[in-house]
């Protein structure tokens, strides 16, 4: 899958979709350090190590570059995630929605958190690695594919330890 670039400059509006998602008690935050490992166990459950290794370097960086997705109704169960500066400076990912929770614009809150953000830290623009759904990103943030970058960073990653 092809690397996507994204204008930080141009993002659609955060704030309706915040809103949106708190009318059902669902928050998006940034988590704080005491709540490190119930995120990356949570990552780990759900979408595996290479994943939970990524979002264990989010809480090194300094402001913390993930933000999770909660519902409040369940007692703030962890709902969601998303990361950037977790692989490469400047790139965003990984991210992930419960699989019950999907379909309710909780993936784009997290996408947007992100990426608003990357630019509020100083980035102007963002890279989406390996990015799954290419054409979501494309339709949700007017993001472009990167000529000649698949497979990208992500080429030389250790998979296994056996």
């Amino acid at each position: 899958m092809p690397d996507l670039l994204v204008k930080l400059y141009e993002l659609p509006k955060l704030a309706p979709i915040i809103e949106k998602l708190k009318a059902q008690g669902i928050e998006i935050k940034r988590p704080i350090g005491p709540e490190k490992y119930f995120v990356v166990e949570w990552v780990r459950k759900m979408f595996g190590n290479h994943w939970a290794s990524e979002t264990d370097m989010t809480f090194s960086n300094k402001p913390i570059s993930s933000f999770i997705a909660i519902d409040t109704n369940k007692e703030n169960k962890i709902i969601g995630f998303a990361c950037y500066d977790a692989t490469m400076r400047g790139f965003f990912g990984p991210t992930g929605v419960d699989p019950d929770y999907r379909g309710k614009g909780i993936g784009t809150a997290l996408l947007l958190a992100c990426l608003y953000d990357m630019f509020n830290v100083g980035y102007a623009y963002a890279v989406i690695g390996d990015a799954g759904p290419v054409d979501y990103y494309k339709k949700t943030v007017d993001a472009i594919e990167i000529e000649n970058s698949e497979p990208g960073i992500y080429r030389h990653m250790i998979r296994n330890i056996d």
